[in-house]
């Protein structure tokens, strides 16, 4: 394969008007895409492309019109296969879901829709958006994992099947694939986006979004907050539909988190470049060693890890408990019956006691906010591993993942050749100040 590179809708929008270029023609170019080279990658569960087109052909006559319903119509978007579609099979990476169908599309699927998005295809997750890898391969070296448990979604993005693609994490499922795979990954505020109809169904699960470029992650999330709202009890996404300005901030804090002891020297040595770099530009870096309360917030996530597995291990109980018991057990990887046995090991005091160290961490961790606008560190211990018998180590996700903030990857770093993501942490439900900063980075990386 060639050198991956991603495709933006965005870029193409401003010749649909004048006929220069149209919807559909952008979704040929994604479905001649696909076909040259899903063969390799397996990024795609499932294509529906007659349905795609016929709403790439009803976008098209709008844009031409001057009446489109918003920046992304007719956009190609890919639904991770743990959410639901009414038009396709939703498989969950799993045989015990071969083929089955609800009838109905998720809530962002839903949303998706009413902006005028087309929906080309679900692709690829890991078994119950999980740990078992189903065989995608990462485009940028086909030897190596995209990473997951949003597999398909990065690797479609990445090689330009698809401008944007959903996904969802609850460790590290958005921005470790899209670090692995040089994308942009956009993982909101715990509860940003209405989970309906999607099987992830954790505490600290949320739906986002993968996409070629920053504008097209933020706009896509915020184009299905504007319809399904968040969570129930949840405010949801706010802001401008289309990106925030970019705002350079101030103050950043630099953290290291657990990851820093297995990240690889030439990791490291980026993010310390990403920060001379910020300093010359008159940005204040303050790490562990400068600050107190930077300090006292790498000691809040020192144990982010084993705190949010075990959360994740009682919250799994059901429904891997009924699909052992109900359906074929001998359908569910080592991984997911190891999974249920921790989880039966489990009594509802002890994951009571987990809720309660999860509050503390997450105190602990807003206090931070009074000393910095966001914070920066490595999205990944260094580029996707060679094999795929793993989606590789998410150790530098889980932070996000435990404090339910909101968090971006983006593809500015790079070693061995291949692409690593500079992580952009926020605080709850500061969504849009996220991506200003974001940005307002971008403007001096």
């Amino acid at each position: 394969m060639t050198r991956p590179e991603p495709r933006s809708y965005f870029a193409a929008t401003a010749s649909f008007q004048t006929g220069e270029d149209s919807p559909r023609d952008f979704l040929e170019r994604c479905i001649a895409k696909i076909e040259a080279d899903d063969g390799e990658v397996g990024a795609f569960v499932a294509v529906n492309a007659d349905a795609a087109r016929a709403d790439a052909d009803a976008a098209s006559a709008r844009w031409k019109e001057g009446r489109a319903l918003s920046a992304i119509d007719g956009m190609p978007v890919g639904i991770k296969d743990i959410m639901e579609t009414a038009d396709m099979a939703t498989e969950q990476g799993s045989p015990l879901f071969a083929g089955w169908r609800g009838g109905r599309d998720a809530a962002a699927v839903v949303a998706l829709r009413e902006a005028g998005a087309a929906i080309l295809g679900k692709t690829v997750t890991t078994e119950f958006a999980a740990t078992h890898p189903r065989g995608t391969r990462n485009p940028w070296d086909l030897a190596r994992t995209p990473g997951g448990s949003s597999s398909g979604s990065a690797a479609a993005v990445a090689c330009g099947m698809l401008p944007a693609a959903l996904g969802t994490q609850v460790i590290g499922s958005i921005l470790r694939p899209s670090s692995f795979c040089g994308v942009y990954g956009f993982k909101p505020s715990v509860g940003g986006i209405n989970r309906g109809g999607s099987f992830d169904v954790f505490s600290q699960s949320c739906t986002g979004t993968i996409a070629a470029t920053l504008d097209e992650a933020w706009t896509v999330a915020r184009e299905m907050s504007a319809r399904c709202g968040g969570d129930p009890g949840y405010p949801g996404l706010s802001g401008p539909s289309v990106r925030p300005a970019a705002r350079r901030p101030g103050r950043v804090a630099v953290l290291e988190t657990a990851g820093w002891e297995v990240a690889s020297d030439a990791a490291r040595a980026q993010l310390a470049s990403v920060r001379g770099r910020l300093e010359a530009a008159g940005i204040d870096c303050r790490d562990r060693r400068s600050s107190d309360a930077v300090a006292a917030a790498e000691q809040a996530i020192a144990d982010a890890v084993p705190l949010a597995r075990s959360v994740n291990a009682w919250e799994t109980r059901w429904p891997l408990n009924t699909y052992a018991r109900d359906m074929d057990r001998s359908g569910l990887s080592e991984v997911s019956t190891e999974r249920l046995e921790e989880a039966e090991a489990m009594t509802q005091e002890q994951y009571q006691g987990l809720l309660a160290d999860r509050d503390r961490v997450r105190a602990a961790w807003a206090a931070l906010a009074e000393s910095c606008e966001v914070c920066i560190t490595l999205a990944a211990a260094g580029p996707a591993p060679v094999g795929l018998g793993s989606t590789g180590d998410p150790v530098f996700n889980v932070p996000a993942s435990l404090l339910g903030t909101p968090a971006v990857t983006m593809p500015v770093l790079e070693t061995e050749g291949l692409p690593l993501g500079l992580q952009v942490m926020g605080f709850v439900n500061r969504d849009a100040a996220l991506f200003a900063a974001a940005a307002g980075l971008l403007t001096v990386l």
